[in-house]
């Protein structure tokens, strides 16, 4: 499933009650875990339903114990865990993914490498929720990807400009999109931005090329 369409319904208020996301691609990740921070609570009801639980902090009965807990003045708690991949005992929450609480949302971010599909925890996190498999976009596709992204804030790319991006920074989106946003406040909207505009601004040379960035 694409990444927009689970944003999309997140944001018209259709939520699952388990998202595992998981993959090399982090950027896809955080975006639809900011869109379930945004959207599944309202802010006055974040300060005792939203908790955030690290991998290498966690413990599988504290972290049980959160998921089934009952919200407070409200009708579902957030439950995300974090560098999930740093997590070492997902197993010991199989009986969770098979039977999840009703009134929780319970979020796995398992970043910068795929979570074993064979296991029985995937298949009941299917079933009951949302797998997403977070890839990287490939080298050929960036282009393209740039020019999508630099559209949703209402800018244009010559494909100069686009390659020099994707040449200098490679496939790593946040950091894509990290110059993108801080080039967007620069210029007004509705430009083109050109090799000029990423010179000036993000301090890319069009005189460089792969190799000589390597050396």
């Amino acid at each position: 499933m694409d990444y927009k369409l689970i944003i999309k319904d997140i944001q018209a208020k259709k939520l699952e009650k388990i998202y595992f996301l998981h993959g090399e691609e982090a950027y896809f990740i955080d975006e639809i875990t900011k869109a379930i921070t945004e959207n599944a609570l309202e802010e006055h009801e974040r300060d005792f339903n939203q908790v955030i639980i690290y991998g290498k902090d966690a413990e599988p009965l504290s972290l049980m114990s959160e998921l089934k807990n009952y919200p407070m003045m409200a009708a579902r708690k957030l439950v995300i865990l974090k560098e999930a991949q740093d997590f070492k005992q997902m197993d010991d929450l199989e009986s969770y993914f098979e039977h999840p609480s009703d009134t929780t949302i319970f979020v796995v971010n398992y970043k910068y490498k795929t979570f074993d599909a064979r296991k029985k925890l995937m298949k009941f996190a299917t079933t009951n929720g949302i797998v997403f498999k977070s890839e990287k976009v490939k080298d050929y596709q960036l282009g393209s990807w740039i020019e999508f992204y630099l559209k949703t804030l209402g800018f244009k790319i010559t494909s100069k400009a686009s390659m020099l991006l994707s040449e200098f920074l490679g496939n790593d989106l946040g950091r894509i999109v990290n110059e993108i946003d801080k080039l967007a406040i620069l210029i007004e909207k509705d430009t083109t931005i050109n090799d000029i505009h990423i010179e000036e601004n993000i301090g890319i040379s069009k005189d460089y090329n792969v190799f000589e960035l390597n050396n």
